[in-house]
Order: structure tokens, then C-alpha cells, then sequence
């Protein structure tokens, strides 16, 4: 099969190969996916070069989480009314097995049904963007009435916790750097959004909330944005956090945030317990059932490109998941 892979971390120009690789077969409890989209995640290129230190007991790691494909074969222990569905498909980042290849073996945990109204393409979006967007808006419950800040809403985290506010019954506000972002962050459903380089954002979000402030943050950088979010956020508010990319480990403003009796949650999508899991799946279901979910694809590469998607997503210009089609 064709692959790619990398045997030590490190830039991608340096460490992505890309050739044959042997076709792997279905262990017990396992399906064999043929991919034909494989999506590329910040985690992904944060993975490949060393940032997450992840990878580095492995002798080779085929990168990506997400991926989307139908089901070929199964293993032992796994119906056979698998083969042939489509299906999306989510790997942890610590699995050195992921979806830049013709084929994978997955177990069933790591494979949803694909309803035939979503692409492959956009099937590749669903796993790390969707489910951190659902587990980030959602951890402490609903969000029905409630006003909810979400950061950068140009980005592809992001994009998806707009829609998933909104479709749960939140006011977004939202903010972005320029006017083509702000399109962007409207077409995904925000109620107001604030351009940050031609406003002042706490000023702005206070009045937009007429002195109350924001029920919720859903913040795409802690280090950067921890003072923005001690001003705006209402008093038991809840700021949830899905990275700290500017600062890995940032000096918490205890007591603006404790004075409020403010809750901040840390939040990585695939470490919930299984019944905050079960309902993650099944509302995903759902939404994708009802073509409920609107995707953007920022670029597409072909697998031998595979350096030159890794560097798109490492140089923040795209709008949008990028994707590797596998054809």
C-alpha cells in the first residue's frame, strides 16, 4: 500500500517519507479501512515534530488522526455486516498507526458510520475538530440561552464550536483578525463578531453583553488570552481550553479568575469518561445524519504532498481542514 511515515521526529521536509509500505490485515476486534481522505490536524504536525513528545519510543509513525474510508475486511470477533459501510475514523495521537496510508486496521472504537450525504473529504474533518468543538461547548452541560466567547473563530476547532453553540441554543460572540476570517466565523452562525485588530475586545464584548459579560469561553489559547478572559467572563462562568500553543505553561491569574468563582477546564476530546463519550458519538451521529454540520475544506494535497499539507497547517494561513487525498 502507499503510506507515509516518519522514523524519528523532527520538520517535515526533514523526517515525512512517503512509498510502499506492506498492507496490514485485521487483528481480533479490528476492521480494515480503505482510506481515501486522510485529515491533518495541529496535534498531527505538533506529534511529528517533537512538540507533543508522543512519538518518541516508536520506530515508525504514519501520521494523522482523522480519516474517512470504507471498511474492506474485518478480523475476528467483528461482524461482517461492516465490510463495505463507510465510515470516519479517529485515532488517538499517541497511535503510531494513523491515516496517511491506503489502508489501516482500526479497532471498532475508532470507526463511525458515514452517511452517504458527507464526503470523504469531509468525513476526514469530523474526528479531533468535531469532537473537541462538541466536549469544549458542551463539558459543563448546556449551553441553551446562554452567551458563549468562542477565540479565533476562523480556525477549524473553532468553526465547528460556533455551530455547535448555536445549534445547542447560544448567543456566539466570536473573534477573528481580519474581514475575510469574520465572513468565515459568519457562515459558521456567529452572532457578533469582533475584528481584534480594529476593536477593543473587552470593551466591545461587555457592551455586546450590556455589562453582563460571557456564560461561556471557549478559548483556542490560554497563555495569550488568560487577561481578555478574566475581564469578560461572568461570575461562575466556565472558560474551557483546548490549547496553550503561545505558552505550553502559563502563569495563572489566580484570584481574577477565583474572585469570580470561575470553573477553567482543560479540555482534550478523547479523554472522557464513556458515557460523556456515548453522547458525543450520538449527537455527532445525528448532526451528520441531518446535514446539520457545515464543512470547509482549506486545501487538498494528494499523498506524495504530504510535506507540503504538513506545512500548511504548521503556517496558520489556511482556512479550513486540510486533507490528503488517497483516492
Amino acid at each position: 500500500m502507499r503510506a507515509a511515515w516518519y522514523e524519528t521526529t523532527g520538520t517535515a521536509s526533514e523526517v515525512l517519507r512517503h512509498g510502499e509500505l506492506e498492507t496490514p490485515t485485521p487483528k481480533v476486534g479490528q476492521a480494515l479501512v480503505r482510506l481515501h481522505a486522510s485529515g491533518v490536524n495541529p496535534a498531527d504536525v505538533k506529534a511529528r515534530s517533537g512538540w507533543l513528545k508522543v512519538h518518541e519510543n516508536f520506530s515508525r509513525v504514519i501520521p494523522n488522526c482523522d480519516g474517512a474510508g470504507v471498511v474492506e475486511a474485518v478480523g475476528r470477533d467483528v461482524e461482517k455486516s461492516w465490510i463495505g459501510k463507510r465510515v470516519w475514523v479517529h485515532f488517538s495521537k499517541e497511535n503510531p498507526n494513523g491515516t496517511a496510508a491506503e489502508y489501516i486496521p482500526a479497532a471498532l472504537a475508532d470507526i463511525h458510520p458515514l452517511p452517504a450525504n458527507v464526503s470523504y473529504a469531509e468525513g476526514a474533518c469530523v474526528g479531533v475538530p468535531v469532537a473537541t468543538a462538541h466536549h469544549i461547548v458542551l463539558v459543563d452541560g448546556s449551553v441553551s440561552g446562554q452567551t458563549v466567547l468562542v477565540a479565533g473563530g476562523a480556525g477549524v476547532v473553532a468553526h465547528y464550536a460556533i455551530q455547535i453553540a448555536k445549534l445547542s441554543g447560544a448567543t456566539v460572540i466570536t473573534t477573528v483578525s481580519s474581514p475575510e476570517k469574520a465572513a468565515h466565523a459568519k457562515a459558521a452562525g456567529a452572532d457578533h463578531i469582533i475584528t481584534y485588530r480594529e476593536a477593543e475586545v473587552a470593551s466591545r464584548i461587555m457592551e455586546i453583553t450590556e455589562g453582563a459579560g460571557v456564560d461561556r469561553i471557549v478559548e483556542v489559547d490560554l497563555g495569550a488570552n488568560m487577561a481578555l478572559d478574566a475581564k469578560v467572563i461572568k461570575p461562575n462562568g466556565v472558560i474551557a481550553s483546548y490549547s496553550s500553543t503561545s505558552n505550553r505553561e502559563p502563569v495563572l491569574p489566580y484570584y481574577a479568575f477565583a474572585l469570580k468563582g470561575v470553573t477553567l477546564h482543560l479540555v482534550q476530546a478523547y479523554v472522557l469518561t464513556p458515557e460523556k463519550r456515548r453522547r458525543m458519538f450520538d449527537d455527532i451521529a445525528g448532526w451528520l445524519a441531518a446535514g446539520a454540520l457545515q464543512f470547509t475544506i482549506g486545501r487538498q494535497f494528494k499523498l506524495h504532498e504530504i510535506v507540503d499539507a504538513h506545512e500548511a497547517v504548521e503556517q496558520g494561513t489556511v482556512m479550513g481542514k486540510v486533507i490528503v487525498d488517497l483516492g
